[in-house]
Protein backbone atom coordinates (compact mmCIF):
# COMPACT_ATOMS: atom_id res chain seq x y z
CA UNK A 1 0.00 0.00 0.00
CA UNK A 2 1.32 3.20 -0.99
CA UNK A 3 2.11 5.95 1.47
CA UNK A 4 -0.06 8.82 1.90
CA UNK A 5 0.95 12.07 1.70
CA UNK A 6 -1.56 13.77 3.00
CA UNK A 7 -0.79 12.21 6.50
CA UNK A 8 3.35 12.28 6.22
CA UNK A 9 2.74 15.63 5.53
CA UNK A 10 0.83 16.43 9.06
CA UNK A 11 3.55 13.94 10.63
CA UNK A 12 6.72 15.83 8.90
CA UNK A 13 5.57 19.56 8.87
CA UNK A 14 5.79 19.38 5.28
CA UNK A 15 4.06 22.71 3.77
CA UNK A 16 4.72 22.27 0.38
CA UNK A 17 5.43 19.51 -2.24
CA UNK A 18 7.91 19.78 -5.12
CA UNK A 19 6.47 17.68 -7.73
CA UNK A 20 8.99 17.04 -9.96
CA UNK A 21 9.89 14.97 -13.33
CA UNK A 22 12.74 14.91 -15.88
CA UNK A 23 12.18 15.77 -19.29
CA UNK A 24 14.36 14.07 -21.88
CA UNK A 25 17.13 17.11 -22.04
CA UNK A 26 17.45 16.19 -18.12
CA UNK A 27 15.64 19.18 -17.30
CA UNK A 28 14.29 19.07 -13.88
CA UNK A 29 10.96 20.80 -14.33
CA UNK A 30 8.33 20.98 -10.86
CA UNK A 31 5.47 22.45 -9.45
CA UNK A 32 5.27 23.74 -5.62
CA UNK A 33 2.37 22.11 -4.16
CA UNK A 34 0.67 23.55 -1.23
CA UNK A 35 -0.04 20.58 1.45
CA UNK A 36 -4.01 21.15 1.61
CA UNK A 37 -3.72 19.71 -1.93
CA UNK A 38 -1.27 17.17 -2.22
CA UNK A 39 -3.69 14.43 -1.65
CA UNK A 40 -6.33 15.35 -5.04
CA UNK A 41 -2.29 15.90 -6.59
CA UNK A 42 -1.07 11.97 -5.28
CA UNK A 43 -3.69 10.88 -6.72
CA UNK A 44 -4.59 12.42 -10.16
CA UNK A 45 -1.43 14.27 -10.52
CA UNK A 46 0.07 17.68 -11.47
CA UNK A 47 -1.02 18.98 -14.73
CA UNK A 48 2.07 20.21 -17.15
CA UNK A 49 1.82 21.56 -20.51
CA UNK A 50 4.48 19.13 -22.45
CA UNK A 51 5.40 21.20 -25.23
CA UNK A 52 6.37 23.77 -23.26
CA UNK A 53 9.75 20.89 -22.35
CA UNK A 54 12.02 18.90 -23.93
CA UNK A 55 9.24 16.44 -24.92
CA UNK A 56 8.27 15.78 -28.58
CA UNK A 57 4.67 17.14 -28.06
CA UNK A 58 2.47 19.84 -29.55
CA UNK A 59 1.30 23.01 -28.19
CA UNK A 60 -2.04 21.14 -29.38
CA UNK A 61 -1.85 18.48 -27.44
CA UNK A 62 -3.40 17.78 -23.85
CA UNK A 63 -2.16 17.81 -20.33
CA UNK A 64 0.22 15.84 -19.28
CA UNK A 65 0.01 14.37 -15.47
CA UNK A 66 2.84 14.01 -12.97
CA UNK A 67 2.04 11.76 -10.65
CA UNK A 68 4.00 11.95 -7.80
CA UNK A 69 5.86 8.22 -6.43
CA UNK A 70 5.51 8.51 -2.71
CA UNK A 71 8.42 6.48 -1.82
CA UNK A 72 10.54 8.73 -3.68
CA UNK A 73 9.93 11.50 -1.12
CA UNK A 74 12.47 13.73 0.19
CA UNK A 75 12.45 16.27 2.51
CA UNK A 76 15.11 19.13 2.28
CA UNK A 77 17.22 19.44 4.68
CA UNK A 78 18.26 22.80 4.56
CA UNK A 79 14.22 23.67 4.16
CA UNK A 80 12.40 20.75 5.79
CA UNK A 81 9.25 22.97 4.98
CA UNK A 82 9.26 21.35 1.74
CA UNK A 83 9.29 18.04 0.35
CA UNK A 84 10.89 16.97 -2.79
CA UNK A 85 8.58 14.01 -5.05
CA UNK A 86 9.98 12.27 -8.39
CA UNK A 87 6.99 11.67 -10.86
CA UNK A 88 5.53 9.59 -13.31
CA UNK A 89 3.99 11.61 -16.66
CA UNK A 90 0.85 10.28 -17.43
CA UNK A 91 -1.28 11.66 -20.82
CA UNK A 92 -4.61 10.06 -21.71
CA UNK A 93 -4.81 7.58 -19.03
CA UNK A 94 -1.29 5.81 -20.42
CA UNK A 95 2.41 6.36 -19.01
CA UNK A 96 4.18 8.94 -21.44
CA UNK A 97 6.38 6.56 -23.44
CA UNK A 98 9.08 9.12 -23.12
CA UNK A 99 9.23 10.01 -19.87
CA UNK A 100 12.61 9.40 -18.72
CA UNK A 101 11.53 7.66 -15.35
CA UNK A 102 9.10 5.74 -17.38
CA UNK A 103 12.11 4.30 -19.94
CA UNK A 104 13.75 3.65 -17.45
CA UNK A 105 10.76 1.54 -14.65
CA UNK A 106 10.11 -0.52 -18.32
CA UNK A 107 14.01 -1.62 -18.21
CA UNK A 108 13.79 -2.39 -14.83
CA UNK A 109 10.59 -5.01 -15.57
CA UNK A 110 12.37 -6.47 -18.35
CA UNK A 111 14.96 -7.32 -16.07
CA UNK A 112 12.97 -8.36 -13.02
CA UNK A 113 11.40 -11.27 -15.75
CA UNK A 114 14.81 -12.70 -15.30
CA UNK A 115 14.64 -12.19 -11.31
CA UNK A 116 17.13 -9.84 -12.10
CA UNK A 117 17.78 -6.27 -10.27
CA UNK A 118 20.32 -3.76 -11.25
CA UNK A 119 22.45 -1.98 -8.58
CA UNK A 120 24.43 1.13 -9.32
CA UNK A 121 26.35 4.12 -7.84
CA UNK A 122 27.24 7.41 -9.47
CA UNK A 123 30.09 9.66 -9.00
CA UNK A 124 29.08 13.04 -10.02
CA UNK A 125 32.19 16.05 -10.40
CA UNK A 126 31.02 19.20 -10.40
CA UNK A 127 32.79 22.52 -10.07
CA UNK A 128 31.98 25.84 -7.70
CA UNK A 129 32.23 28.63 -9.83
CA UNK A 130 32.03 32.32 -9.55
CA UNK A 131 28.11 33.50 -9.32
CA UNK A 132 28.42 34.65 -13.20
CA UNK A 133 30.02 31.10 -14.18
CA UNK A 134 33.08 32.62 -15.59
CA UNK A 135 35.84 31.45 -13.54
CA UNK A 136 36.77 29.34 -11.00
CA UNK A 137 35.57 30.39 -7.33
CA UNK A 138 38.63 29.46 -5.09
CA UNK A 139 41.43 32.52 -6.69
CA UNK A 140 44.42 30.35 -4.87
CA UNK A 141 43.07 26.90 -6.68
CA UNK A 142 46.00 26.80 -9.30
CA UNK A 143 47.89 24.08 -8.87
CA UNK A 144 48.93 22.10 -11.91
CA UNK A 145 47.87 18.81 -10.30
CA UNK A 146 45.24 19.66 -7.74
CA UNK A 147 43.60 16.48 -7.13
CA UNK A 148 42.78 15.54 -3.55
CA UNK A 149 44.46 19.27 -2.31
CA UNK A 150 43.73 19.15 1.04
CA UNK A 151 44.25 23.10 1.15
CA UNK A 152 41.72 23.49 -1.70
CA UNK A 153 39.10 20.99 0.02
CA UNK A 154 38.91 22.82 3.53
CA UNK A 155 38.29 26.36 1.87
CA UNK A 156 35.45 24.86 0.64
CA UNK A 157 34.35 22.98 3.86
CA UNK A 158 31.23 25.20 4.83
CA UNK A 159 30.01 23.58 1.75
CA UNK A 160 31.24 20.37 1.29
CA UNK A 161 30.00 19.72 4.67
CA UNK A 162 26.81 21.04 4.90
CA UNK A 163 26.07 19.15 1.49
CA UNK A 164 27.38 15.98 3.34
CA UNK A 165 25.43 16.41 6.46
CA UNK A 166 22.53 16.78 4.19
CA UNK A 167 23.13 13.26 2.87
CA UNK A 168 23.92 11.69 6.02
CA UNK A 169 20.21 13.03 7.32
CA UNK A 170 18.43 11.59 4.52
CA UNK A 171 20.13 8.44 5.02
CA UNK A 172 22.52 8.34 1.65
CA UNK A 173 25.39 6.75 4.02
CA UNK A 174 27.69 8.89 2.19
CA UNK A 175 31.30 8.03 2.89
CA UNK A 176 33.92 9.90 0.81
CA UNK A 177 34.34 13.87 -0.58
CA UNK A 178 37.44 15.13 -2.58
CA UNK A 179 38.83 17.82 -4.28
CA UNK A 180 39.26 16.33 -8.16
CA UNK A 181 41.62 16.34 -10.85
CA UNK A 182 40.82 20.65 -12.22
CA UNK A 183 41.30 23.41 -10.24
CA UNK A 184 37.55 24.51 -8.57
CA UNK A 185 36.45 20.58 -9.38
CA UNK A 186 34.81 18.79 -6.45
CA UNK A 187 33.61 15.03 -6.03
CA UNK A 188 31.31 13.08 -3.14
CA UNK A 189 30.37 9.72 -2.61
CA UNK A 190 27.46 7.92 -1.18
CA UNK A 191 26.43 4.40 -0.91
CA UNK A 192 25.42 2.60 -4.27
CA UNK A 193 21.38 1.14 -4.41
CA UNK A 194 18.86 -0.17 -6.61
CA UNK A 195 19.19 1.72 -10.14
CA UNK A 196 15.85 3.58 -9.80
CA UNK A 197 16.84 5.07 -6.26
CA UNK A 198 20.12 6.16 -7.16
CA UNK A 199 18.91 8.08 -10.54
CA UNK A 200 16.06 9.52 -7.90
CA UNK A 201 18.92 10.60 -5.87
CA UNK A 202 21.32 11.54 -8.72
CA UNK A 203 18.58 14.01 -9.56
CA UNK A 204 17.99 15.45 -6.24
CA UNK A 205 21.61 15.65 -5.66
CA UNK A 206 22.58 17.63 -8.65
CA UNK A 207 19.36 20.34 -7.67
CA UNK A 208 20.90 20.28 -4.14
CA UNK A 209 24.30 20.92 -4.55
CA UNK A 210 23.55 24.17 -7.03
CA UNK A 211 20.97 25.06 -4.42
CA UNK A 212 23.43 25.14 -1.70
CA UNK A 213 25.99 26.66 -4.07
CA UNK A 214 23.92 29.61 -4.72
CA UNK A 215 23.12 29.93 -1.28
CA UNK A 216 26.90 30.03 -0.19
CA UNK A 217 27.25 32.51 -2.87
CA UNK A 218 28.77 30.15 -5.44
CA UNK A 219 27.42 28.81 -8.72
CA UNK A 220 27.98 24.89 -8.89
CA UNK A 221 28.22 23.44 -12.50
CA UNK A 222 28.29 19.59 -13.67
CA UNK A 223 29.07 21.09 -17.33
CA UNK A 224 31.18 18.47 -18.91
CA UNK A 225 33.70 20.79 -19.93
CA UNK A 226 33.56 23.93 -18.77
CA UNK A 227 37.26 24.67 -19.56
CA UNK A 228 39.38 23.97 -21.74
CA UNK A 229 42.56 23.33 -20.36
CA UNK A 230 40.74 21.70 -17.72
CA UNK A 231 39.70 18.08 -16.62
CA UNK A 232 35.86 17.83 -17.45
CA UNK A 233 33.16 16.82 -15.59
CA UNK A 234 32.61 12.53 -15.79
CA UNK A 235 29.36 10.45 -14.19
CA UNK A 236 31.13 7.70 -13.87
CA UNK A 237 28.43 4.40 -12.60
CA UNK A 238 29.33 1.59 -11.22
CA UNK A 239 27.27 -1.52 -11.79
CA UNK A 240 27.02 -4.98 -10.67
CA UNK A 241 23.14 -7.56 -10.90
CA UNK A 242 21.83 -9.18 -7.87
CA UNK A 243 19.27 -11.98 -7.34
CA UNK A 244 18.27 -11.21 -3.80
CA UNK A 245 21.22 -10.59 -1.85
CA UNK A 246 23.11 -12.36 -4.18
CA UNK A 247 25.65 -10.56 -6.75
CA UNK A 248 25.14 -12.83 -9.85
CA UNK A 249 28.27 -10.28 -11.49
CA UNK A 250 30.26 -12.35 -8.77
CA UNK A 251 32.60 -15.12 -9.75
CA UNK A 252 36.12 -15.17 -7.23
CA UNK A 253 37.70 -17.91 -9.65
CA UNK A 254 37.41 -15.07 -12.67
CA UNK A 255 40.66 -13.47 -12.83
CA UNK A 256 39.13 -9.98 -13.06
CA UNK A 257 36.03 -11.59 -10.69
CA UNK A 258 33.42 -11.49 -12.94
CA UNK A 259 31.07 -13.80 -13.60
CA UNK A 260 29.92 -15.37 -17.36
CA UNK A 261 26.83 -13.53 -17.04
CA UNK A 262 28.73 -9.87 -16.01
CA UNK A 263 30.81 -10.96 -19.25
CA UNK A 264 27.82 -10.64 -21.45
CA UNK A 265 26.14 -7.79 -19.56
CA UNK A 266 29.60 -5.87 -20.64
CA UNK A 267 29.63 -7.25 -23.91
CA UNK A 268 26.44 -5.46 -24.72
CA UNK A 269 27.34 -2.21 -23.63
CA UNK A 270 30.50 -2.43 -25.46
CA UNK A 271 28.50 -3.50 -28.64
CA UNK A 272 26.33 -0.43 -28.17
CA UNK A 273 28.61 2.23 -26.65
CA UNK A 274 28.50 4.44 -29.65
CA UNK A 275 24.39 4.46 -29.74
CA UNK A 276 24.87 5.02 -26.11
CA UNK A 277 27.16 8.14 -26.16
CA UNK A 278 23.91 9.94 -27.60
CA UNK A 279 22.82 9.32 -23.81
CA UNK A 280 25.51 8.98 -21.73
CA UNK A 281 27.25 12.46 -23.11
CA UNK A 282 23.88 14.11 -24.23
CA UNK A 283 25.35 17.90 -24.99
CA UNK A 284 27.17 18.95 -27.65
CA UNK A 285 29.77 20.45 -25.52
CA UNK A 286 30.56 16.51 -23.93
CA UNK A 287 32.94 15.67 -26.83
CA UNK A 288 35.38 18.05 -25.81
CA UNK A 289 35.68 16.14 -22.77
CA UNK A 290 35.66 12.65 -24.46
CA UNK A 291 38.47 11.84 -27.06
CA UNK A 292 39.86 15.18 -25.73
CA UNK A 293 43.87 15.61 -25.45
CA UNK A 294 45.85 15.71 -22.10
CA UNK A 295 44.55 18.57 -19.96
CA UNK A 296 46.77 20.55 -17.66
CA UNK A 297 47.08 17.85 -14.92
CA UNK A 298 48.58 15.55 -17.71
CA UNK A 299 45.54 13.25 -18.05
CA UNK A 300 42.04 14.06 -19.17
CA UNK A 301 40.79 10.81 -17.44
CA UNK A 302 37.80 10.15 -20.12
CA UNK A 303 37.94 7.56 -22.68
CA UNK A 304 38.06 7.79 -26.29
CA UNK A 305 38.34 4.19 -27.59
CA UNK A 306 35.74 1.52 -26.69
CA UNK A 307 37.70 -1.33 -23.99
CA UNK A 308 37.82 -2.94 -20.77
CA UNK A 309 40.06 -3.46 -18.61
CA UNK A 310 41.39 -4.34 -15.10
CA UNK A 311 41.37 -1.68 -12.38
CA UNK A 312 43.03 0.90 -14.72
CA UNK A 313 41.54 4.28 -15.64
CA UNK A 314 42.10 4.90 -19.17
CA UNK A 315 39.81 2.26 -20.92
CA UNK A 316 36.19 3.04 -20.90
CA UNK A 317 35.17 0.33 -18.55
CA UNK A 318 37.05 -0.31 -15.66
CA UNK A 319 37.16 -3.68 -12.84
CA UNK A 320 37.94 -1.91 -9.57
CA UNK A 321 37.04 -5.21 -7.92
CA UNK A 322 35.41 -8.49 -8.28
CA UNK A 323 31.52 -8.30 -8.71
CA UNK A 324 31.32 -5.13 -10.34
CA UNK A 325 32.64 -2.74 -13.36
CA UNK A 326 32.87 1.28 -13.59
CA UNK A 327 31.38 2.49 -16.61
CA UNK A 328 33.46 5.91 -17.36
CA UNK A 329 31.85 7.33 -20.57
CA UNK A 330 29.31 9.31 -19.12
CA UNK A 331 29.72 13.35 -18.08
CA UNK A 332 27.77 15.47 -15.88
CA UNK A 333 25.53 16.25 -18.77
CA UNK A 334 23.61 12.87 -19.03
CA UNK A 335 20.31 12.42 -17.72
CA UNK A 336 19.94 10.84 -14.66
CA UNK A 337 17.47 8.36 -15.69
CA UNK A 338 18.07 7.91 -18.98
CA UNK A 339 21.74 6.66 -17.69
CA UNK A 340 20.75 3.87 -16.25
CA UNK A 341 17.95 3.06 -18.78
CA UNK A 342 20.60 2.93 -21.35
CA UNK A 343 23.44 0.74 -19.34
CA UNK A 344 20.27 -1.54 -18.39
CA UNK A 345 19.05 -1.61 -21.93
CA UNK A 346 22.40 -2.53 -23.25
CA UNK A 347 23.46 -5.09 -20.71
CA UNK A 348 19.95 -6.86 -21.44
CA UNK A 349 21.38 -7.05 -25.41
CA UNK A 350 24.00 -8.50 -24.00
CA UNK A 351 22.69 -11.51 -21.84
CA UNK A 352 20.14 -12.23 -24.22
CA UNK A 353 22.24 -12.31 -27.02
CA UNK A 354 25.49 -14.43 -24.74
CA UNK A 355 27.93 -11.50 -26.45
CA UNK A 356 31.68 -11.68 -25.66
CA UNK A 357 33.51 -8.50 -24.93
CA UNK A 358 36.53 -10.03 -25.88
CA UNK A 359 39.88 -9.96 -24.27
CA UNK A 360 40.48 -7.23 -21.50
CA UNK A 361 43.33 -5.22 -22.29
CA UNK A 362 46.07 -4.35 -19.96
CA UNK A 363 47.41 -0.71 -21.30
CA UNK A 364 48.23 2.41 -20.94
CA UNK A 365 45.14 3.77 -23.10
CA UNK A 366 46.02 7.06 -23.55
CA UNK A 367 49.49 6.08 -24.71
CA UNK A 368 49.20 2.84 -26.36
CA UNK A 369 46.18 3.48 -28.31
CA UNK A 370 48.21 3.58 -31.74
CA UNK A 371 48.82 -0.32 -31.14
CA UNK A 372 45.31 -1.39 -31.00
CA UNK A 373 44.17 0.34 -34.70
CA UNK A 374 41.39 -1.75 -34.91
CA UNK A 375 40.19 -0.85 -31.62
CA UNK A 376 36.24 0.83 -32.30
CA UNK A 377 36.53 4.57 -31.08
CA UNK A 378 33.55 6.52 -29.72
CA UNK A 379 31.59 9.02 -31.26
CA UNK A 380 33.56 12.34 -31.67
CA UNK A 381 30.70 14.95 -31.78
CA UNK A 382 26.98 14.85 -30.81
CA UNK A 383 25.92 14.76 -34.25
CA UNK A 384 28.16 11.04 -34.68
CA UNK A 385 26.38 9.87 -31.79
CA UNK A 386 22.93 10.99 -32.98
CA UNK A 387 23.47 8.99 -36.26
CA UNK A 388 24.66 5.94 -33.89
CA UNK A 389 21.52 6.16 -31.98
CA UNK A 390 18.85 6.53 -35.58
CA UNK A 391 20.98 3.52 -36.86
CA UNK A 392 20.81 1.29 -33.37
CA UNK A 393 18.31 -1.61 -33.57
CA UNK A 394 18.80 -2.71 -30.45
CA UNK A 395 17.65 0.78 -28.43
CA UNK A 396 14.93 1.43 -31.09
CA UNK A 397 14.07 -2.37 -29.24
CA UNK A 398 14.07 -1.40 -26.12
CA UNK A 399 12.66 2.07 -25.47
CA UNK A 400 10.26 1.94 -28.73
CA UNK A 401 10.74 3.81 -32.44
CA UNK A 402 9.16 6.94 -31.50
CA UNK A 403 10.68 7.43 -28.17
CA UNK A 404 14.16 7.21 -30.23
CA UNK A 405 12.68 9.06 -32.87
CA UNK A 406 11.49 11.90 -30.69
CA UNK A 407 15.20 12.47 -28.94
CA UNK A 408 16.81 12.26 -31.93
CA UNK A 409 14.66 14.94 -33.28
CA UNK A 410 14.74 17.24 -30.41
CA UNK A 411 19.03 16.88 -30.37
CA UNK A 412 19.12 18.03 -33.89
CA UNK A 413 17.08 21.01 -33.24
CA UNK A 414 19.61 21.53 -30.95
CA UNK A 415 22.13 21.13 -33.09
CA UNK A 416 20.61 23.22 -35.44
CA UNK A 417 20.51 25.84 -32.91
CA UNK A 418 24.14 26.21 -32.80
CA UNK A 419 24.87 25.57 -35.90
CA UNK A 420 23.41 29.23 -36.70
CA UNK A 421 25.51 30.67 -34.18
CA UNK A 422 28.46 28.57 -33.32
CA UNK A 423 31.02 26.25 -35.05
CA UNK A 424 32.36 22.93 -33.23
CA UNK A 425 36.19 22.70 -33.40
CA UNK A 426 37.33 21.19 -30.10
CA UNK A 427 40.38 23.17 -30.63
CA UNK A 428 38.88 26.39 -30.19
CA UNK A 429 37.87 27.99 -27.48
CA UNK A 430 34.55 26.55 -25.69
CA UNK A 431 31.38 28.94 -27.25
CA UNK A 432 29.21 31.34 -26.03
CA UNK A 433 26.23 28.78 -26.63
CA UNK A 434 27.87 25.61 -25.03
CA UNK A 435 28.41 27.67 -21.46
CA UNK A 436 24.87 29.69 -22.13
CA UNK A 437 23.25 26.04 -22.91
CA UNK A 438 25.06 23.72 -20.56
CA UNK A 439 26.21 25.25 -17.39
CA UNK A 440 22.69 24.51 -15.76
CA UNK A 441 22.76 21.41 -16.74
Amino acid sequence: MSKNLSKLAKQKKIKYFLISFVDLFGVLRSKLVPTRAIGEMQKNGAGFAGFATWLDMTPADTDMFAIPDPDSLIILPWNREVGWLASDLWMDGKPVEASPRIMLKKQIEKLSKRNFKMKSGVECEYFLLSEDGNSISDPRDIQPKPCYDQSALMRRYELIKEICDCMIELGWNPYQNDHEDANGQFEMNWDYSDSLVTADRHTFFKFMVKSLAEKHGLRATFMPKPFENLTGNGCHAHISLWDGRSNKFLDKSDRLGLSKLAYNFLGGIIKNAQALSSFFNPSINSYRRINAPPTKSGASWSPSSISYTGNNRTHMIRVPDPGRFELRLMDGSANPYLLQAGVMAAGIDGINNKIDPGEPLFCNMYTDYKNYPNLPKLPNELEDSLDNLEDSKVLREAFGEKVISSYVKLKKQELESFDEEERFDKRSSITTWEKNNTLDC
